[in-house]
């Protein structure tokens, strides 16, 4: 069923690709050796040869093949690596893809742990050039003959600026430039990057895709958008066989077997069973996120709200275009900054805590927090003022979050 739903086509996944036993869900596969029956079938594995064969966990597990074949699904690419979390996935498509003297170009309205992975790729010998990807002529100026990708996340988090991604894919297309969006806070229930020409999809599972606060993931996606065919880091013990798998190769050999950023095959079916309500989470939350955003804005003591679907955001028309909800990532700034913290304490269901996609709605001052180390500079480029609050909205109940947060703000 070409045509069916997201829900359908996640909750039928397991079962598609054939279940041990009659299962209905994938079991948990804990072993860490597989057994051949033939060495030349074990030999077959290490050289490539031997399809969907399993030789050592560090590089997968039938557990979470059957979640990759899942976010495949979701993203409607051509295949998908889980690694144990999402920055090993991004750690993994930066070391294993750039090489000392290539280019990077990369918004500069990141996740914090990715702006402090560009410090370390910058000791590694990778330029970089952070600009404001919400205009594409600015990538465009940046770029260089040496420039290999650009780096873009979907709605930007902490200040949810949206990068203009149908023109930066158009602009690497016409360059034959990687395009790599990170989807993390919207997910293939809200969009899917292979829409604007992304090459690679990589986005942390702990949060919307697995959306419970209780497993550690990861992924890479290969879109099937971009010719490895021309790209010159790819390795020549990988450029065999099908040209589209070439990207997902070498990440998986030297990205997951060598660097051993691996996904248990525990928490992969915890992500994959919280995964099948991915699109009924997205839905409320993200309505909930929109009514206490509008909230917000109309309250005397809040000076600004950030937001991709209220009218007010600066790039709201295209969140509108792209999205088709605004997911759960909402900031906002008192008027009174010295009053922050005082009512971030007075709030009562909203939990004092850093992450973001839980079932439970999260709040956290974000300044001294989670880019404190980024230092002050940074901030200002990223328009995080010392009195920005970032909410991850859960699923609480709508009426009941507004009350939580009025009562905060008398």
């Amino acid at each position: 069923m070409a045509s069916e739903g997201i829900s359908t086509g996640i909750v039928h996944s397991d079962r598609r690709f054939g279940i041990e036993h009659g299962g209905v869900h994938k079991p948990i596969h804990t072993s860490v050796q597989y057994a051949f029956d033939k060495v030349e079938d074990l030999i077959g594995v290490f050289q490539g040869t031997t399809k969907g064969g399993f030789s050592y966990s560090r590089q997968g597990t039938p557990t979470t093949a059957a979640l990759e074949a899942q976010i495949t699904r979701l993203e409607r690419g051509v295949g998908s690596i889980c690694f144990a979390t999402g920055m090993g996935a991004i750690t993994a498509v930066f070391f294993t893809l750039l090489r000392a003297g290539d280019h990077l170009v990369a918004s500069q309205f990141v996740f914090g742990n990715t702006n402090s992975l560009f410090g370390t790729l910058r000791d590694f010998g990778v330029e970089i050039t952070t600009v404001d990807a919400t205009d594409a002529a600015q990538v465009a100026a940046a770029m260089r003959p040496n420039t290999r990708m650009v780096f873009v996340e979907t709605v930007a988090n902490p200040g949810t600026q949206v990068a203009d991604m149908p023109a930066i894919g158009q602009l690497c297309a016409e360059r034959g430039v990687l395009f790599v969006v990170d989807n993390t806070i919207t997910s293939p229930a809200l969009f899917r990057p292979i829409d604007v020409g992304a090459g690679l999809v990589v986005q942390s599972l702990t949060k919307t895709i697995s959306g419970h606060g209780h497993a550690l993931g990861g992924a890479v996606t290969d879109t099937g958008r971009f010719d490895w065919q021309g790209y010159p880091n790819i390795f020549a013990a990988y450029r065999k066989g099908d040209p589209r798998q070439w990207g997902l190769a070498q990440v998986r050999k030297k990205g997951l077997r060598d660097m051993g950023a691996t996904l248990s095959s525990e928490h992969a079916h915890q992500i994959s069973v919280g995964a099948e309500t991915l699109a009924l989470r997205v839905a409320h939350s993200s309505a909930t996120a929109l009514a206490l955003a509008r909230y917000l804005e109309a309250h005397p003591s809040v000076v600004s709200v950030r937001y991709p679907m209220l009218e007010s955001h600066p790039q709201h028309a295209l969140a509108k275009q792209l999205f088709s909800a605004g997911s759960w990532l909402l900031s906002f700034e008192l008027a009174d900054t010295a009053t922050c913290l005082a009512f971030v304490n007075r709030l009562q269901l909203a939990i004092k805590a850093t992450g973001l996609g839980d079932t439970r709605t999260l709040v956290i001052p974000v300044a001294p927090t989670i880019f404190w180390e980024a230092g002050p500079q940074v901030r200002a480029a990223m328009g995080i003022g010392d009195g920005l609050i970032r909410l991850s909205v859960g699923l609480e109940d709508s009426a009941d979050l507004l009350a939580d947060f009025e009562q905060a703000l008398r």
